[in-house]
């Protein structure tokens, strides 16, 4: 076992009896490559990837080149999940040398961390060679590694930064136009979703369109949108026997999946599909949400109530045996109705992928048309299909399971908490809430420390014994010191927590959530903003030190977290009455403004900033006896452009002076409030583009 056996990662786990002589990041290991004046390897993955462990069976299990690696280089791996700094920093440098990134990310650094090369996934003779070319290169030319490090690290630093932007722009519908048309030129209007293959979900991209369809009335954004939907579900991206989504098709229409299952991408999809109901109410959106929500619950949830991290793609060294099935594997299954189901999800003799007779289940047909085909009553039919998917989901409960990693990260929790809130919100779902709920303490209890702060992976519960010892420190000088190896987190910690908690107390209007939600925004001021750039730092003022301290800023798979923090401020100014919050949303929404346009769908939580900006927030309080149900009525119009607060009492400065014996409704914008109104339809009239 190498030194990585002590790690609680699971992808650093897998690592620990490969003959490579691996470290985890750590002050060991960077102060052995300048003690014995070595090359830094720094290898950076996670649990579920499918190449990553391709490249650790070619070349890291091979003792040969086991040897390569421990004799010239300090061998460093890195769960880019647990250490996102580290991944952003050699990311930026592989980015800049091949235009390029992904995982497994190789990045070859001098011993005081600066990058001088780097790659992603290398076959084994490739590898080798390089091995062995960087330890002679570095050996004869080390003036020109060193010019190398200087660009790189320069070049790093100033990736990914914006200019401080001093003037207040006005912003206008046509800002908007401008750069939805800009983004209309890369969806694809017959396949859904963006430009070609890979495809990849960006539940947030889509998220903004609907808005701005919605709010701009632009019927072919909105088709776009609708037609990205169904094509994703309908797709073998979708586990259509399980629930849930694969991370990406490696395809253009949706069909081959990369079959790791990622919490933040469920969580997203929740969060979309609930909301898409509102706006369209299609049936598949809520048969979608209801299924991962399934999945999340039997694959990802703890017994204490926080969710893990992802399901690999592999199983039984194999991608995506667990998901695929052939036709007489189908049959032995279901016998004779095993016809039905190969017609409904495209099963045949031959196969659908890449793998001799094998098939990724996909659909094509609604089921009413299918119905109609087959001749069949579509209520007998559907009952058939359903019938026939729980025998097959028992039978495949029964295979090999893919890996689980069981790392429990905040940011990604908040994603999720967010997906059940708005489920409930689309769907008043008693059960989704009550998730959201036992989440949300799961939170408390697990994910914030003592001062305030959150850790960035939930930590084993202390024993009696450790927690005693705990109570003892608390009273002596360096209790600092003792939780600091527990404390660290970043700013999409933070932000989508912060975010997750705004969305609870907007569904039960226990301000409880409110306040958290307000302490870890101004935990994430005093620790992680840069005044004198109007961003957030990704790293706190008081975490390890990098060779760059960078911000993250372009929207991609997951919003980036600036924008969140953003949109935060701009909630959290409305709902405390706080200007310097304001200021601070205002502030980070001038400094991107001007890049919008260049690349939309890189900055789509900033553009539903910017919507609303344009087109005002609706500050929709609900107050008296039966504030609930009223709020819960009003859920089920589509106003994106909203928040809502109220119950029967309430400290908020919106609501003084709003409760009286009956239940009523005020619509306020700009400063300014309606008349009360004691009915939906009243309420809606003081509210456009409903």
């Amino acid at each position: 076992m190498n030194h990585l056996a002590n790690s609680t990662s699971p992808y650093l786990l897998q690592h620990a009896s490969n003959p490579v002589n691996w470290y985890p990041w750590g002050p060991e290991s960077l102060q052995k490559a300048k003690d014995e004046n070595k090359l830094l390897l720094v290898s950076i993955g996670y649990s579920a990837c499918h190449w990553c462990h391709v490249m650790e069976h070619e070349s890291f299990e091979d003792e040969k080149v086991a040897a390569v690696m421990n004799e010239y280089f300090v061998c460093i791996k890195v769960d880019r999940e647990e250490r996102p700094d580290v991944d952003q920093v050699y990311m930026s440098a592989i980015q800049l040398m091949s235009g390029r990134g992904g995982w497994p990310l190789n990045c070859f650094c001098l011993p005081d961390q600066r990058p001088i090369y780097g790659g992603t996934y290398f076959r084994k003779n490739d590898w080798t060679s390089l091995l062995f070319n960087l330890a002679d290169f570095y050996k004869n030319k080390p003036e020109e590694a060193e010019e190398y490090a200087v660009r790189l690290t320069e070049g790093i630093k100033q990736y990914e930064s914006v200019d401080f932007v001093k003037e207040q722009p006005a912003y206008t519908k046509d800002d908007l136009e401008l750069i939805v048309n800009n983004w209309k030129k890369y969806l694809d209007k017959t396949e859904g979703g963006l430009g070609t293959a890979p495809k990849f979900p960006m539940p947030n991209n889509w998220q903004c369109l609907m808005r701005y369809a919605h709010l701009a009335k632009d019927e072919n954004v909105a088709g776009a949108v609708k037609l990205t939907l169904h094509k994703m579900a309908f797709g073998g991206i979708y586990d259509h026997i399980g629930g849930g989504f694969a991370r990406y098709a490696v395809d253009g229409i949706w069909h081959v999946p990369h079959f790791e299952k990622m919490l933040y991408d469920n969580a997203q999809l929740i969060s979309l599909y609930a909301e898409a109901y509102t706006w369209n109410p299609d049936p598949l959106y809520q048969k979608v949400v209801d299924e991962i929500i399934s999945f999340s619950l039997q694959e990802l949830t703890s017994p204490e109530h926080g969710f893990y991290s992802a399901l690999d793609a592999d199983s039984e060294g194999k991608e995506g045996k667990f998901y695929i099935f052939t036709k007489d594997e189908i049959t032995e299954i279901l016998g004779k109705d095993a016809e039905l189901f190969c017609i409904y999800y495209h099963i045949t003799e031959d196969g659908n992928w890449e793998e001799e007779q094998s098939n990724v289940l996909f659909r094509k047909e609604n089921d009413a048309d299918l119905a109609k085909k087959l001749g069949l009553p579509v209520d007998e039919f559907i009952s058939k299909i359903e019938t026939a998917r729980q025998k097959v989901f028992e039978a495949r409960s029964h295979r090999v399971r893919p890996g689980l990693d069981n790392k429990i990260l905040a940011s990604w929790n908040g994603l999720m908490l967010k997906g059940l809130c708005d489920a409930h919100r689309a769907f008043n779902e008693p059960a989704y809430l009550e998730t959201a709920l036992k989440n949300a303490r799961f939170i408390l209890d697990n994910l914030v420390n003592w001062e305030g702060r959150l850790s960035r992976i939930a930590s084993p519960r202390p024993s009696p014994k450790e927690r005693e010892t705990v109570k003892v420190l608390s009273f002596g000088e360096d209790l600092g010191e003792a939780k600091k190896g527990a404390t660290i987190a970043f700013l999409d910690d933070y932000a989508n927590i912060t975010d997750a908690f705004i969305a609870l107390y907007e569904v039960t209007f226990d301000e409880q959530w409110l306040m958290q939600a307000k302490k870890l925004t101004d935990q994430a001021f005093a620790h992680y903003y840069n005044e004198e750039t109007g961003i957030f730092f990704y790293t706190a003022d008081d975490d390890e030190q990098l060779i760059a301290r960078k911000s993250e800023i372009m929207d991609g798979v997951t919003p980036a977290s600036n924008s969140v923090m953003a949109r935060n401020l701009n909630k959290l100014g409305l709902l405390f009455d706080n200007e310097q919050y304001h200021a601070i949303a205002d502030q980070l929404l001038k400094n991107i403004v001007p890049h919008l346009a260049k690349y939309p769908s890189a900055y789509s939580n900033w553009i539903m900033l910017l919507q609303e900006k344009v087109f005002g927030t609706y500050e929709i309080a609900v107050t008296g006896e039966n504030c609930e149900s009223m709020r819960m009525e009003m859920e089920k119009n589509y106003i994106p452009n909203k928040i809502i607060l109220g119950g029967k009492k309430g400290s908020l400065p919106l609501l003084q002076d709003k409760f009286g014996a009956a239940t009523q409704i005020f619509i306020c914008k700009d400063k300014t409030c309606g008349l009360p109104a004691g009915n939906i339809a009243d309420a809606l009239k003081q509210i456009k583009n409903v």
